[in-house]
């Protein structure tokens, strides 16, 4: 026990030292805590695992939220997709080896510029490089979300979802989940602003609901 507690120390020293070295890394100090809290108690394999932008990092409850499950959260900052192909996989992905895979990220790539197009050639790129890694890992995409202060963006957002969904159809083990409609208003395809904090662009603790009653079945 203590030799295997002497290499996860070191393990994340490395990492962190490695981390730095990368000029331009995105969040990351958030990625030398992450790995500091798995050298004090490292997730077991089989996992259940959460990554993406700040949808996950915020969702404060969400392993209370699914107790008895082996949660894993891993929301990084207000993260990109891309950055999670290029930077996050080696870091807190990959090492865990989880049964499941939750993937919420987009939503701030096309807010930053990028279209549609990108989006789902990132999400491609990511499935790949999980697939020949972890192959019998179960992948699930949580649909971008439409938040009231990124109206301007809804119809990229729309087609990348669109994109995403068709592709996914097609993989083996692998699951697109509407997480954008459960917040819409009654009868309409906008957003309810009373599901969002102030800034209208993360969801509160009701919109949190709406996520967790359409992700339960995919969790147990």
């Amino acid at each position: 026990m203590k030799l295997k507690l002497l290499f996860l120390f070191f393990l994340a020293f490395a990492v962190g030292k490695q981390v730095s070295a990368q000029q331009g890394f995105p969040f990351a100090n958030e990625i030398r805590e992450f790995k500091h809290q798995d050298s004090l108690s490292f997730p077991k394999p089989d996992g259940i695992l959460f990554i993406g932008s700040s949808s996950i990092r915020l969702w404060s409850d969400l392993e209370q939220r699914f107790p008895g499950k082996p949660i894993i959260k891993r929301g990084v900052g207000g993260c990109e997709l891309w950055q999670i192909v290029d930077f996050y996989t080696p870091y807190i992905l990959f090492p865990y080896h989880p049964r499941k895979i939750f993937i919420y990220a987009g939503e701030n790539d096309i807010a930053a510029g990028k279209n549609s197009t990108f989006v789902f050639d990132q999400f491609q790129k990511l499935w790949e490089m999980i697939h020949q890694q972890l192959p019998k890992a179960r992948i699930y995409f949580m649909s971008v979300k439409p938040s009231p202060s990124r109206a301007k963006y809804f119809n990229e957002m729309v087609t990348a979802n669109k994109l995403i969904k068709e592709y996914i159809a097609h993989k083996p083990k692998s699951y697109f989940i509407d997480v954008s409609s459960v917040i819409y208003k009654d009868n309409t395809s906008v957003p309810d602003s009373s599901l969002f904090k102030a800034d209208y662009l993360h969801l509160n603790s009701k919109g949190y609901d709406r996520w967790q009653k359409v992700l339960k079945p995919y969790v147990k």
